[in-house]
């Protein structure tokens, strides 16, 4: 799996006033390193949120299984370039090549990539959509109408299916991949996906999900799809106090993610879905307190990750 988009409900590039304090940060800290450090031994030293920038681009992700069939997790703004991935990679071999989407939802952070991929204009690429909703293409189509976009959806080169997958189906891939969905509360609705590969490793998508205290019996119900996971990539816009102005909005604060992993046995959880008014420096002071919470429930056997752009996972 990599990650190429991970910020939540809009695009929010670094802005010269943080990008000026994260210099002026570096800089006081080599200041106070002293002599004789290494430039690579002096950044390998450096704190998350100064080492590395979180991401400016909304969501998705690609998944590869071994026999190279890849399938994308949601068209945020980060599906371009992966787009740009896929076409070097095609213009240096010129084989043909499928492209399976799975579909959380909707809402525009999840689909404003779609016309800036750029393998949907070329004729070689088959491109598959899944999703529970009947009528996916037609969103798609709108947002690529003259008003919004110079291209329509049905004016760009590649093949395209779209294929209706539901809740209970099981779809099952050449390369003995199987896919799962299940729905999440999230307004308008939203979908998880859970991939299961031939060796029985498991890796579940599950972004834009409200879970909150009040949801235990929720937590509970969804036990059964999402137990045991690998690999747990799971909504956590929030911090705690943000949740609580922000109940209804189909988003999780850090603390219920780490509670759901727990109650689920997840070995590796994932916090994505980065509020976008967040700064890199409070990202990851909800990451640190997500881990601080995970040992105030004695949970030891569970991993926390911190979403960032171009992050990879392999189960």
């Amino acid at each position: 799996m990599q990650l190429y988009g991970v910020r939540g409900s809009i695009a929010s590039p670094l802005r010269n006033q943080d990008y000026r304090k994260k210099i002026i940060d570096i800089l006081d800290l080599y200041r106070q390193s002293g002599a004789g450090v290494s430039a690579d031994e002096f950044w390998q030293d450096l704190p998350y949120h100064l080492k590395f920038v979180t991401g400016s681009d909304t969501t998705c992700v690609s998944v590869t299984d071994d026999d190279g069939e890849i399938f994308i997790l949601d068209m945020g703004t980060g599906l371009r370039n992966l787009g740009d991935e896929l076409v070097s990679d095609y213009l240096s071999n010129k084989l043909k090549r499928t492209v399976s989407f799975f579909i959380t939802h909707t809402h525009w952070d999840h689909i404003q990539g779609l016309p800036f991929f750029k393998p949907i204009y070329f004729p070689d690429f088959l491109l598959n959509f899944y999703s529970p909703y009947s009528d996916l293409e037609s969103r798609l189509q709108k947002q690529q109408e003259p008003e919004f976009f110079p291209v329509p959806l049905d004016g760009t080169g590649s093949a395209k299916d779209f294929k209706l997958f539901f809740p209970g189906d099981v779809l099952e891939f050449g390369s003995g991949m199987k896919v799962e969905c299940y729905p999440l509360k999230h307004p308008g609705g939203s979908f998880a996906y859970k991939f299961t590969n031939r060796a029985g490793k498991i890796f579940i998508f599950a972004t834009d999900a409200e879970f909150t205290g009040a949801d235990m019996d929720l937590i509970h119900e969804s036990h059964p799809f999402f137990a045991d996971a690998d690999l747990l990539i799971l909504d956590t816009q929030y911090t705690l106090d943000e949740s609580f102005s922000k109940f209804d909005w189909g988003h999780t604060a850090y603390t219920m993610s780490v509670n759901c992993a727990t109650s689920w046995r997840v070995k590796n959880l994932v916090l994505t879905h980065h509020e976008p008014s967040y700064s890199d420096e409070k990202i990851y002071e909800i990451y640190n307190d997500a881990k601080l919470h995970k040992e105030q429930l004695g949970e030891k056997k569970l991993k926390i990750h911190l979403a960032r752009e171009g992050l990879r996972f392999h189960l």
